[in-house]
């Protein structure tokens, strides 16, 4: 979970519905946490459930959410860490959420957590962050894929976890993140991340990987823009677009709306004067 939350406050007053009234920020935040929650559907038998999904789901989320402050308890970890948040705050809890027994055990959260469809959750806490974040109208947001440090394990032959992310930069927050097997995978978990965000008016960043046409179709239809990495791995564009950068560079961009980015020489003991330019330009027609 991606950090950058300020530490959740003690509210004044009782919000366990929504008011009429007008609510204060925190009890904002709390109400709209409670209609993205109550989405999900219950994987549990009614006869067995003692607690309340919501209240499950609020409580995991606040502990993993959680930011160090003071004496505090910080960023949960595991089942224990979100029972132990819990319980620790359950006085402000329950002015909040019913608890009608009290606050989940550790077991609770693992059998809940582990029966809920992935998709679902991560679908709700996106939809709750962007919330909280506001428009990203003219943000930057890089989608890539990285490696999780220290999720593989060599003796159990399991694989490193490989995510795509959905980073948001000004507010250094993770808006959404798809498990694939490997890198090559990308391709097809870009749209599933891309289907889960609300990124109107932002510019989508992608690494060559991601330089597809349906891809571009979908960040359009979401009425997002796109800087796209061209690559050998589409040697017959890349070709069209470098010899269009060349011509255009021996007539002077004569005729041609651009403009000059970063110019920079590279040292090379091979050849001294190498030159590299960065530069932007106008098509006559969208590629």
């Amino acid at each position: 979970m991606a950090t950058g939350f300020a530490p959740v406050l003690e509210p004044e007053k009782k919000a366990q519905q929504p008011t009429t009234g007008p609510l204060t920020p925190i009890n904002e935040i709390q109400a709209r946490l409670l209609n993205y929650v109550q989405d999900i559907p219950d994987p549990r038998v009614s006869r067995t459930q003692k607690h309340l999904l919501t209240d499950i789901l609020v409580i995991a989320i606040l502990a993993v959410v959680a930011t160090r402050s003071l004496r505090e308890i910080a960023g949960a970890q595991g089942w224990e860490d979100m029972e132990n948040y819990g319980i620790s705050k359950q006085a402000w809890l329950s002015e909040f959420w019913e608890l009608p027994n009290g606050i989940p055990s550790d077991d609770t959260f693992r059998r809940v957590f582990e029966r809920i469809k992935p998709e679902a959750l991560e679908q709700v806490l996106s939809q709750w962050l962007q919330h909280l974040m506001g428009s990203l109208a003219g943000e930057i947001v890089p989608i890539d894929g990285k490696n999780l440090k220290g999720s593989y394990d060599r003796n159990q032959g399991i694989k490193a976890l490989h995510l795509v992310t959905a980073w948001a930069s000004e507010q250094r927050l993770v808006l959404g993140q798809v498990k694939v097997e490997d890198k090559s995978n990308e391709i097809t978990a870009i749209p599933a991340l891309l289907e889960l965000l609300d990124i109107s008016g932002a510019i989508i960043t992608i690494d060559a990987m991601g330089t597809q046409t349906e891809i571009v179709r979908q960040i359009r239809q979401k009425k997002a823009d796109y800087v796209l990495a061209l690559k050998a791995n589409h040697p017959t564009l890349h070709s069209q677009v470098k010899n269009w950068f060349d011509q255009a560079q021996a007539h002077n961009f004569e005729g041609i709306i651009a403009f000059l980015i970063h110019k920079r020489y590279i040292p090379d003991p091979e050849q001294l004067n190498q030159q590299r330019f960065k530069c932007a330009a106008q098509m006559r027609e969208p590629l």
